[in-house]
């Protein structure tokens, strides 16, 4: 949701109904026809290019209480089988795939899997009887055209280490096309019949087409002359077979990946391309676990389906349930009840307002829409902030507002234009002081020198005053504990290598004091020249050239955020304001200031004036004993108010901002301080959007 563009759309529901076979869209026409939906479709994995593209060849779902899985049809739900509790279900499209390995060694099929996971390949084992054996096959990808598999068969048939465990076959492709026995009343009967063909040396398994309707499939070839190659192969047994009928199936493999082990496989489920539907529903009340999503847990249903050319995996559950979560996810669920109510009817009116934003699904479970993590994020708080506002809306002018919110204003929201470059009328630039809140209770960090000359961050508490100055004046510190790291920013970042590391009793000159980095206050960088250029490269119309000597905030909004900016004196070319904040290496807001590290401007004693912006312009210091030299590395400046700036001998920027996220409408954080003080959900979101009105059915 923080990274959307502003629009006004209508929901054009009418042009969805092909898509989805029935309409989830239920508006009531009362009191203003406040918009309402009963269920709501969130995309988990979605293949949808210049908007979203998040995926995986599989899904693995399991539930407590079990599954039942069928087809999603134009009639209707239809259920074909039950899983046990706790049965894992692996879902992928029949599609192509390169086969790698084929072996009677488990232990082989093993080591080629994991070679194909070392090399950043997607791969899957699965075993069936053939030749009257058990034989264990690895698969890699999920490619939609023989084209895709082509390129890929070339790149793992060159790999020599995947070769030497590919139980002596020759790398190939598997394709979609396969030949179909007649039908079969029970699934016994089908293994019975797939053990048959497979005693005649050619692929075989069982496959279900409707409820108790089992078939036999057999090869999976890429073309109809493959297929010929694969009934002969067959003889006498596949006399009987036939190119596979169109029309929905599920394939049924024994699929060994997840466990890593012979024994007691899961059941993948091969559904063709194209408008099959696959439907998944929770055996009991109990969620439905999703496994390639960090496991987490949703209400609801899924349907998993091939779109563009990809898995799309979609949460189908009630529209309020969503919010259950959603509120959990965008708001610590401990914070007052009134700002809970007010992320609520924030998020019920944004979701509201998608539409079907994404083709087949309203939204996404991401920041690209607002964040869902199904039940996980659900609290007795989060819930009760739901009920007690259901049904409420935003509105402005009787119309849906886009209610976009953020994590903290900086202290003032954003202009909608100062973030996407058009006006909105209800989302205008207020005061919010209130966003001060995230930084209640967090330390303060002193910026230091060490005797190396280098600059970091070393929190409060683990500094002592001396009561000393340094010749220039500059206040003198003790390191108070052994091992006391010094970091790059004002925060713990076990991942980020350290400035340095100092003992009790070392001492430092302290440069200034900062609170720790939070969603009000926030240092970024150093950035060299060259991360800088790298960070702009596909973020810009035009490409930005290094290396950068000048960075310089050239305009700014309403709210003081930063709404142009020029690199070596030329207008920095983005698509919309925001954007600047991924082009400057991920920075939280745009309400910042810059610190070109490497700028110094001078006054010499004949008032001459000189600034200096990089290594190339060298700068030369009279010492104490009268001695001229060159500055080689980190020199620190005095001004005329007594404050040192640290400056660096290469061109460097620093980023010390304020905010989290665009800043307009709703601030989250903003909502926490008003509440605090005591105003309720409709007053906050009234006093973030204005000249709305919060409306119900």
């Amino acid at each position: 949701m923080r990274t959307t563009l502003l629009s006004y759309r209508r929901l054009t529901i009418l042009t969805m109904i092909g898509l989805l076979l029935v309409s989830l869209w239920t508006v009531k026409p009362s009191q203003g026809a406040v918009p309402q939906l009963d269920s709501i479709r969130v995309a988990i994995f979605l293949q949808l290019p210049g908007k979203y593209q998040v995926n995986t060849p599989v899904a693995t779902l399991s539930s407590t209480g079990g599954l039942s899985v069928g087809m999603r049809q134009p009639s209707g739900m239809q259920q074909w089988l039950s899983l046990d509790a706790g049965a894992q279900a692996r879902f992928i499209i029949d599609n192509y795939k390169v086969l790698v390995s084929e072996t009677e060694s488990f232990d082989t099929a093993l080591k080629a899997y994991k070679r194909l996971q070392a090399a950043s390949g997607t791969g899957f084992i699965t075993s069936l009887s053939k030749g009257g054996k058990t034989v264990y096959q690895v698969a890699e990808g999920s490619y939609n055209t023989l084209a895709e598999s082509q390129t890929a068969l070339k790149k793992w048939s060159a790999d020599g280490e995947l070769n030497s465990s590919s139980g002596g076959i020759t790398a190939s492709v598997q394709g979609p096309l396969h030949l179909e026995s007649g039908t079969y009343t029970s699934k016994s009967a089908a293994d019975k019949a797939a053990q048959t063909f497979g005693a005649a040396g050619v692929d075989a398994f069982v496959a279900l087409r409707g409820t108790g309707s089992y078939t036999v499939m057999v090869g999976a070839a890429t073309s109809a002359a493959g297929l010929e190659l694969i009934k002969k192969k067959a003889g006498a047994a596949g006399s009987s077979l036939k190119q596979a009928a169109a029309g929905s199936y599920l394939l049924l493999r024994n699929d060994h990946t997840l466990s890593g082990k012979a024994a007691n496989p899961a059941t993948q489920f091969a559904f063709p391309s194209g408008t099959s539907k696959v439907w998944v529903s929770p055996g009991s009340s109990d969620p439905i676990k999703l496994t390639e999503r960090f496991s987490r847990t949703y209400r609801g249903e899924f349907e998993l389906s091939e779109f563009n050319g990809k898995l799309a995996v979609v949460n189908e559950l009630p529209f309020e349930h969503y919010l259950y979560s959603v509120v959990g996810a965008e708001m610590v669920a401990s914070w007052p009840l009134e700002a809970l109510k007010s992320q609520a009817v924030a998020a019920r009116t944004y979701a509201l307002y998608q539409g079907f934003g994404f083709q087949i699904a309203h939204v996404v479970d991401s920041v690209n829409s607002q964040v869902y993590s199904g039940t996980g994020t659900e609290k007795a708080a989060t819930i009760q902030a739901v009920d007690a506002t259901a049904g409420e809306v935003i509105l402005y002018n009787g119309k849906l507002i886009e209610a976009l919110f953020s994590s903290n204003a900086g202290g003032q929201s954003a202009d909608a234009k100062e973030i996407w470059g058009n006006s909105v009328a209800y989302l205008q630039t207020v005061p919010s002081p209130a966003d001060a809140a995230s930084e209640k209770s967090l330390y303060g960090w002193y910026r230091v020198v060490l005797s190396s000359g280098l600059t970091g961050y070393i929190r409060e508490d683990l500094l002592d005053g001396t009561g000393a100055t340094n010749a220039a004046g500059v206040k003198l510190m003790k390191v108070n504990a052994a091992g006391t790291k010094v970091r790059v920013l004002p925060i713990v970042q076990d991942a980020v290598p350290l400035v340095g590391q100092l003992n009790a009793g070392d001492e430092v000159t302290v440069l200034e004091r900062v609170v720790q980095n939070n969603e009000m206050s926030w240092i970024r960088g150093p950035f060299t020249s060259q991360q800088l250029v790298d960070s702009m490269k596909g973020k810009t119309s035009s490409a930005v050239g290094g290396p950068i000597y000048s960075l310089e905030v050239s305009k700014q909004g309403l709210s003081g955020r930063v709404t142009e900016m020029k690199v070596n004196g030329t207008v920095l070319p983005i698509k919309y304001p925001d954007g600047l904040r991924s082009a400057l290496g991920g920075l939280p807001s745009t309400l910042f200031q810059i610190d070109e590290t490497g700028k110094v401007a001078m006054l010499g004693a004949g008032g001459e004036k000189r600034t200096k912006t990089n290594a190339s312009q060298p700068v030369y210091i009279i010492g104490a004993d009268g001695n001229v030299k060159q500055a080689d590395g980190n020199t620190f400046v005095m001004n005329g108010e007594g404050k040192v700036r640290a400056t660096t001998k290469d061109a460097a920027y620093r980023f010390i901002g304020t905010g989290n996220g665009h800043g307009a409408g709703l601030s989250q954080y903003g909502a926490l301080g008003l509440a605090q003080q005591g105003y309720d959900y409709s007053y906050i979101l009234q006093y973030y959007y204005k000249d709305v009105t919060i409306a119900k059915e």
